[in-house]
């Protein structure tokens, strides 16, 4: 690997990282790509080349994994656990978390009591799983690139 792809690669996880700290924050393409030193574009085009999904994917991901976390573990109501994770709608939240993990967030609640394990085996069996036969990298989720557009 040359030197300038490990430094665009440590660019990227330092962006990634960003986005995992301040996950419930509004956050948009180009203040992501600031942090990657990357136009909002291309930051996009790499992101997603490199770790198989647009940055706008992976920040959903990233909120609804927390979210799961917080429906399995606390009794919040369903609203507030909505805009804990950043979400600004009830709707889009459901939409999207059905979308990732295939049921409701009411579903999950109900489904899914707390977890009494070590947090590390939590998270194993309580990420979200892509659908049998699809690879992350595929374009078959039908997405549009990002580009400058919001992420949230």
């Amino acid at each position: 690997m040359t030197r300038e792809a490990e430094e665009q690669n440590r660019r990227l996880l330092r962006a990634r990282d960003a986005m995992d700290r301040a996950y419930a924050e509004p956050l948009d393409v180009p203040a992501v790509a600031a942090i990657a030193h990357a136009s909002p574009a291309h930051f996009s085009r790499i992101f997603r080349a490199t770790f198989g999904e647009t940055p706008g994917r992976y920040l959903q991901r990233r909120r609804v994994e927390r979210a799961m976390f917080l429906l399995r573990e606390t009794d919040r109501s369903i609203t507030d656990v909505c805009f804990d994770v950043g979400f600004n709608s009830l709707g889009t939240f459901s939409r999207t978390f059905h979308d990732i993990v295939g049921e409701t967030p009411s579903q999950y609640r109900t489904n899914n009591p707390p977890i009494e394990a070590p947090h590390c085996f939590q998270m194993a069996q309580t990420r979200p799983r892509l659908p049998e036969g699809v690879h992350p990298r595929s374009s078959s989720s039908g997405e549009a690139p990002v580009a400058a557009a919001a992420i949230a």
